[in-house]
C-alpha cells in the first residue's frame, strides 16, 4: 500500500541527505519521488519564505528520471546521485538566469555551468533551483534583494542573515537537501547559524570559484549548507579539488571527508581565542556557548586560550568589488539598490598602490596563520556574538544596517581573511528560543579534521 502523498512528503522532509541517499541507493526511494516531494514543498512554502528566485522544475524532473534509470540498472554514481540540491543565485547554471538578486543582472542567462555545478551534475545531483540572496552578496543581513528578503522558516520574524539568505531558508525548511553557496565574510556560516543548520566554509581555493559571480576574488569561498555535518561532508566530497582554469584555485590535497565524519574523532587540542571572539557577547549567547564548551572539553585532549590575528581592513574587498561592478555602473547604476550602490562605490577611491600593498599583507597574514595551530588543532568560537535580530527592526533603519551587519559578521570574517576552513554547528537556543551556534576552524587544508571534530560535537549535543 502506497503512503499518501502528503504523508510521504513529510516523511522525506524529516530525513537527512545521508539518510535519503542510502534509501535511494537501496532503491527504497525513487529520485523522482524525492524530487517531486521537494518541488511540492517549494510550491507550497516558497511564496511565504521567498527562498528561491528560480525553480527549475522541468530540469530537476529530467535529471531525476535519468538518475532513476541509472540506479535501476546498477550504475549508482555516489551519495549525491538523485539528491535534490539548490544553488545560490550567484552560481552559473547553463540556461538558467543568474540574477545576483539584482535588477542589473536579472536577464543574465549563462551558457556554461560553473565548475561546482559541473561536478555536481557529474555526481548525479538534481538541481531544483536558484536561491535568493542579499543583492550581489554585498551584505550580511539578507535584507536587500531585488525580490524581497527571504524569511526564516524556523524562527519567524527573525532575519535569515546573508548573504546566502535564501539557501539557508531552503535547507532549513526542507525544500532541498543541501545548497551550494558563497562566503566572503561569513555568508555561509552566519545564515546557517541563524536558521539552525550547518554551514561549512572550506579552505580558500579548495573549491573552484569559476563561474561564480564574485564579491571579492581574494576572499570568496565556495561551500555547502546542509542539515548536518555529515551531509555537508558528502557535498564537499563532490565539489572539492583543483581547477586549473580558476586562478583562485589551489592545489590542496582532497581528503576523504565522508570517511572523516564516520570515523571516531581523535582527541584534538582545542584553542579558545577569548580576545575579541568572546568579548561583548549577548548574555544569552555567552551562556549557551559556555554550556557548549563543556561538551567540547569532553571531546578535546586539552583546551587552552590562543590568539587569532584579526585584520579589519577592508581595502581588498572594497577594491575588488568595485573592480567587478565598475563596467555596469555607467549604464546601470540606477538599477542597484541605493545601499548596495553606496557599498560598491566605497571602492572607487582605493589606489592601485594601496590595493597591491594590502593584497601583499593579506598573503603574509595567511602564511602566518600556521602559528595559531602551533599548540592546538582547532579553534572554537561563537559563530555570531548576537542572536538573529528582527527583520522589521533592520528594515526600519537602513542607515544602521551596515553597522549591524559588521557586528554579526565579527567572528566569521577573520577566517575568510586567513583562508582557513571553518564550520558553524548549532549548539543550543537562548531562553527566548533563538538559535546559537559554535564555529570550529582549523589549519589550511585540514578540512577533514574540522569536519570530524564538528561531527563529534554534533553527536555530543
Amino acid at each position: 500500500m502506497r503512503m499518501p502523498v502528503e504523508s510521504k512528503q513529510s516523511e522525506l522532509q524529516l530525513l537527512s541527505l545521508a539518510e535519503v541517499s542510502e534509501r535511494v541507493r537501496a532503491k527504497r526511494i525513487s529520485p523522482i519521488e524525492l524530487t517531486q516531494a521537494c518541488l511540492a514543498r517549494i510550491e507550497a512554502l516558497n511564496p511565504e519564505l521567498n527562498a528561491f528566485i528560480t525553480v527549475t522544475a522541468e530540469m530537476a524532473l529530467g535529471q531525476a528520471r535519468v538518475a532513476e534509470a541509472e540506479i535501476q540498472r546498477g550504475a549508482w554514481r555516489g551519495p549525491l546521485h538523485g539528491i535534490p540540491l539548490a544553488f545560490k543565485d550567484l552560481i552559473d547554471v547553463a540556461g538558467v538566469p543568474t540574477t545576483a538578486a539584482s535588477r542589473v543582472f536579472e536577464h543574465r542567462v549563462p551558457k556554461e555551468d560553473a565548475e561546482v555545478v559541473r561536478r555536481l551534475k557529474a555526481a548525479g545531483a538534481v538541481i531544483v533551483g536558484k536561491n535568493n540572496l542579499h543583492e550581489c552578496a554585498y551584505g550580511g543581513s539578507g535584507v536587500i534583494s531585488r525580490y524581497g528578503p527571504a524569511k526564516n522558516p524556523r524562527y519567524p520574524g527573525r532575519i535569515t542573515a546573508g548573504s546566502s539568505s535564501g539557501s539557508a531558508a531552503a535547507v532549513a525548511a526542507g525544500l532541498c537537501y543541501g545548497a551550494i553557496v558563497t562566503d566572503t565574510a561569513g555568508s555561509i556560516r552566519l545564515p546557517a547559524a541563524f536558521c539552525g543548520i550547518v554551514g561549512f566554509k572550506p579552505t580558500y581555493g579548495l573549491v573552484s570559484a569559476r563561474g561564480v559571480m564574485p564579491l571579492s576574488w581574494s576572499l570568496d569561498h565556495i561551500g555547502p549548507m546542509a542539515c548536518s555535518v555529515t551531509d555537508a561532508a558528502l557535498i564537499l566530497a563532490a565539489i572539492a579539488g583543483y581547477d586549473p582554469a580558476d586562478p583562485t584555485s589551489r592545489e590542496i590535497a582532497v581528503e576523504d571527508y565522508a570517511a572523516a565524519v564516520r570515523a571516531p574523532s581523535p582527541k584534538l587540542r582545542a584553542g579558545l581565542p577569548r580576545q575579541l571572539f568572546y568579548e561583548d557577547l549577548d548574555p544569552e549567547v555567552a551562556r549557551v556557548v559556555e554550556e557548549a564548551l563543556r561538551a567540547v572539553a569532553g571531546l578535546a585532549e586539552e583546551m587552552r586560550e590562543v590568539s587569532v590575528p584579526v585584520d579589519n581592513d577592508r581595502t581588498v574587498a572594497k577594491a575588488e568589488s568595485y573592480a567587478y561592478h565598475v563596467p555596469y555602473l555607467s549604464e546601470h547604476a540606477d538599477k542597484y539598490d541605493p545601499e548596495t550602490l553606496r557599498r560598491i562605490n566605497t571602492g572607487a577611491d582605493v589606489s592601485v598602490r594601496g590595493y597591491v600593498a594590502k593584497l601583499h599583507e593579506l598573503e603574509l597574514l595567511r602564511r602566518s596563520a600556521a602559528e595559531i595551530f602551533k599548540d592546538v588543532d582547532v579553534v572554537v568560537t561563537p559563530t555570531a556574538p548576537v542572536p538573529p535580530p528582527l527583520l522589521a527592526e533592520l528594515q526600519a533603519d537602513v542607515s544602521r544596517l551596515r553597522e549591524r551587519e559588521l557586528l554579526m559578521l565579527r567572528n566569521t570574517r577573520p577566517f575568510n581573511v586567513l583562508g582557513l576552513p571553518a564550520i558553524s554547528v548549532p549548539c543550543g537556543e537562548t531562553s527566548a528560543g533563538l538559535p546559537v551556534a559554535l564555529q570550529i576552524a582549523g589549519p589550511a587544508g585540514k578540512d577533514a579534521q574540522v569536519l570530524a571534530f564538528a561531527r563529534a560535537f554534533e553527536k555530543a549535543r
